[in-house]
């Protein structure tokens, strides 16, 4: 596996490095007229570091993230000009290096339904991230431009076909990895996909940035209202692919079945903010296809996120074939209507 655009990993490790980063930390809160006030609580994982730093008015997060995921600084930047109300404004980001530093944003959805499992919380979350969506619609190529992943369906059959070719991420023949035999059906299965990907374009529903990890752990639902976070996953794609990971999250978080009528009830809730420009015949035919193209998106995702050395990575790497595999799986919504 190659590093993205020749760059190495950094090594978050080093106390050279840590120097450097808690001093771009300080400067960047003295700026705020804040100060840290004790010691940074780190979580490692290996595409990002995350440190809580806790300061005089109270924690805020500094992200570092590695080469495969550095776009998230950057996009995060562009999203709080474009949608304030949708996410967290950054204190400070530094683009190059991709590094963020963020307030605090409060209890996550997840806590929230774990006191209250009510799916009505989602069903008021969906609308305000598709809006996001659509105002950021105006912006795909420049976000594309300043180095967010490409994934729109014009090109996302072709990165299908590169994937395949890489042996090494889809450890194929390997144990976790992909078996000979379901390597040759995924190739046999490329010009379908192309076809697929050619029909969901064929709608004309604009691409823009698409998170393709917004489960309840990524949203916070605080009294601000609902803002997303954690965008290192993100592309420039259908937008309607988001759907993958969310319903197959609710939905294993509520045990329910695909042909569950809440699950339909919350595609809907997010399908509505474009129902004044699209019928909703259009838009579920186009969203069962972003659904289903939807594992692709998703093993290139974590194939970026695992750009680092294979020590750190041994752990998530069956995650890039898995993802690749799904595409024979069941979609996690399948309505009886």
């Amino acid at each position: 596996m190659t590093t993205i655009a020749g760059e190495r990993a950094p090594d978050w490790s080093s106390e050279q490095w840590q120097v450097r980063a808690r001093s771009w930390v300080d400067a960047q809160l003295s700026q705020t007229g804040r100060r840290v006030t004790g010691l940074v609580e780190p979580r490692l994982r290996p595409w990002s570091l995350v440190w809580r730093v806790p300061t005089d008015d109270g924690p805020v997060w500094f992200k570092a993230n590695n080469p495969g995921t550095v776009h998230e600084a950057v996009l995060i930047a562009a999203l709080a000009e474009l949608t304030p109300d949708r996410v967290l404004t950054p204190i400070a980001v530094d683009p190059a290096q991709g590094w963020s530093l963020l307030p605090d944003g409060g209890e996550s959805l997840r806590d929230v339904l774990a006191r209250d499992p009510d799916l009505a919380h989602w069903e008021r979350a969906l609308p305000g991230y598709a809006a996001l969506q659509l105002a950021s619609a105006s912006r795909a190529d420049e976000l594309v431009a300043l180095g967010v992943p490409d994934q729109r369906p014009e090109v996302l059959a072709g990165l299908f076909a590169e994937l395949l070719d890489d042996h090494e991420a889809l450890l194929v023949g390997a144990e976790g990895g992909l078996s000979p035999e379901v390597h040759e059906r995924l190739r046999a299965e490329l010009p379908a996909y192309a076809q697929r990907c050619r029909r969901l374009a064929d709608f004309g529903i604009p691409a823009t940035v698409q998170h393709d990890d917004l489960h309840d752990g990524n949203v916070f639902a605080g009294a601000a209202g609902y803002r997303y976070f954690d965008w290192g996953d993100a592309s420039v794609a259908h937008p309607f692919g988001t759907l993958l990971v969310t319903l197959r999250s609710i939905g294993h978080a509520g045990k329910l079945a695909a042909d569950d009528a809440q699950l339909v009830r919350l595609r809907d809730a997010y399908l509505e903010v474009w129902t004044d420009r699209y019928d909703r015949r259009t838009l579920v035919e186009a969203a069962d296809l972003a659904i289903g193209l939807g594992p692709v998106s998703r093993s290139l995702s974590w194939r970026r996120a695992l750009d680092t050395p294979e020590e750190s990575r041994a752990e998530y790497a069956d995650a890039v074939p898995g993802w690749l595999e799904e595409l024979f799986a069941a979609s996690p919504l399948q309505p009886n209507s």
